[in-house]
């Protein structure tokens, strides 16, 4: 009788409106404030980070889908009844009897703090065959509020980490301005000296000394340079030169560093996603959170482990560059940087930033699992062990968050444009959408002149203008000024 007092049926309507109220009003507040800042990114022509804003819409979707379908099917799933050796097995606490005797298990599963009037149903139900509830519905609802707060905290870190990564990239503003031609055509000699001096400067750091060569010391000094001038300004303008002369070398006052953000902004939809895999991962750890084991300690240091082997991989590209130019005998006029995906792992450049999306991700797996235990069972929980494995655990998590943000992101933002291929970010939003259904009408075979060419005509009539401020070439370039490479 008391259970069914706190039924909705006997709850004052007036606690069931003032509940109803609060949440509905915080979700349109939130609903209304995404609206707000999508629009206020397409306002400011930041179109990745609107198609970013878009991806966290679907994950936050996909979240309430997993929240709802807990919700419906807890009491089914807490009706399935196992045998009592498999409820003691692979615990994370030890309980504090090992003592068989099933009653005292049901009893447990039945005081919970939060347990609802279908639990004790249900246990009483499973203590007649003989057996325990599979999981109880106290535990469904800590285990979807903690899926909520993982994604709120990753969140949260990706965008941190690209906000404090992106102020970084922009104080390479300067190098650019101080390179950078006028025009398209017109050659500042000026600038020109400026940039001859520090490419003069970058072969010439990698050409000191044999030992610099060797593919041990080579790899040492480029894991301890990522924590101090990871990128200097000679590393920027000789990656610089490289990129231009390899794809566009017509073009002189191309916006390298304009196009370095664009690229970085399309590559945060990627990071901010929880792929698939990462669900494995977290599927993977709660299996193996088992008492004893000390896994959530151990696996502290793996974001650490992949961010430094990242950033020293990154640095070693750079490395790897420069002994090549300065093994090369051509004038220093004549000289540059010869970008390829030979350098990166397997040829594909984009490893790294899987890498960089699962060291983010995972990170901010240990910061949130930390606050869903502390707030849920407390401090002094089994789960959160002694203050030995937990302070280690949040300096790791600290170390991970400013060396990605400062060092790690402005390094993959500037050395992945070392690939063999251009990155998607080469052309403005406009100019992109042009070459997308200029090559759609090609393959249309069934009415070209009337399909495609409608198409072209008013996209040509309504953006034509925006599309050659949007490019990376200013002054409107034609596309005959960038060379025939593939876009990755």
């Amino acid at each position: 009788m008391a259970e069914e007092s706190k039924s909705l049926q006997y709850t004052p309507t007036w606690v069931i409106a003032a509940v109803c109220f609060v949440i509905v009003l915080a979700s349109i507040f939130a609903e209304r404030g995404l609206h707000k800042l999508g629009k206020f990114l397409r306002n400011t022509e930041q179109d990745a980070l609107f198609e970013a804003l878009q991806k966290l819409k679907e994950e936050l979707m996909l979240l309430g889908f997993i929240s709802l379908l807990l919700t419906v099917t807890q009491n089914t799933i807490s009706r399935i009844c196992i045998p009592p050796q498999l409820a003691i097995t692979m615990l994370p606490c030890k309980r504090e009897t090992e003592s068989s005797n099933h009653e005292k298990i049901y009893n447990q599963a039945i005081n919970n703090r939060r347990h609802l009037l279908s639990a004790t149903n249900s246990a009483e139900r499973c203590a007649r065959e003989g057996k325990v509830p599979l999981v109880s519905v106290e535990a469904l609802h800590q285990l979807h509020i903690f899926i909520f707060v993982l994604a709120i905290v990753h969140v949260i870190f990706c965008v941190s980490t690209m906000i404090l990564g992106g102020a970084r990239i922009r104080q390479w503003k300067t190098w650019e301005d101080s390179i950078r031609h006028p025009s398209e055509t017109f050659r500042d000699q000026a600038k020109h000296q400026h940039e001859h001096h520090y490419f003069h400067k970058f072969i010439k750091k990698h050409e000191k000394g044999y030992w610099r060569k060797s593919a041990v010391l080579s790899w040492l000094i480029a894991f301890f340079k990522q924590f101090y001038h990871s990128i200097t300004k000679s590393d920027y303008i000789a990656l610089r030169k490289g990129f231009i002369t390899a794809h566009c070398p017509h073009v002189l006052n191309f916006d390298f560093h304009n196009y370095m953000m664009r690229t970085l902004q399309i590559d945060f939809k990627r990071i901010v996603t929880i792929s698939w895999y990462l669900w494995l991962f977290i599927v993977m750890f709660l299996l193996m959170n088992v008492e004893g084991w000390h896994t959530f300690f151990w696996l502290s240091f793996l974001p650490v482990i992949l961010l430094l082997l990242v950033g020293a991989k990154l640095e070693h590209i750079i490395t790897s560059l420069g002994h090549r130019v300065a093994e090369k005998t051509v004038p220093i006029d004549e000289a540059r940087v010869q970008p390829s995906d030979e350098h990166f792992w397997l040829e594909k450049p984009a490893i790294v930033l899987d890498l960089i999306q699962f060291i983010l991700f995972q990170n901010s797996f240990e910061i949130a699992f930390f606050f869903w235990i502390w707030s849920t069972y407390g401090f002094r929980s089994c789960i959160m062990e002694r203050v030995g494995y937990i302070v280690p655990r949040l300096i790791m998590g600290l170390v991970v968050q400013v060396l990605c943000s400062y060092s790690t992101l402005p390094l993959y933002a500037l050395v992945s444009q070392m690939g063999t291929s251009f990155r998607k970010g080469m052309f403005g939003e406009d100019v992109e959408t042009a070459i997308g259904i200029w090559a759609g009408g090609a393959k249309d075979k069934r009415d070209p002149s009337e399909n495609h060419g409608a198409r072209m005509h008013k996209l040509a009539t309504e953006s034509s203008h925006s599309a050659a401020q949007e490019m990376v070439i200013d002054g409107g370039t034609e596309l005959s000024s960038v060379t025939q490479a593939p876009v990755s």
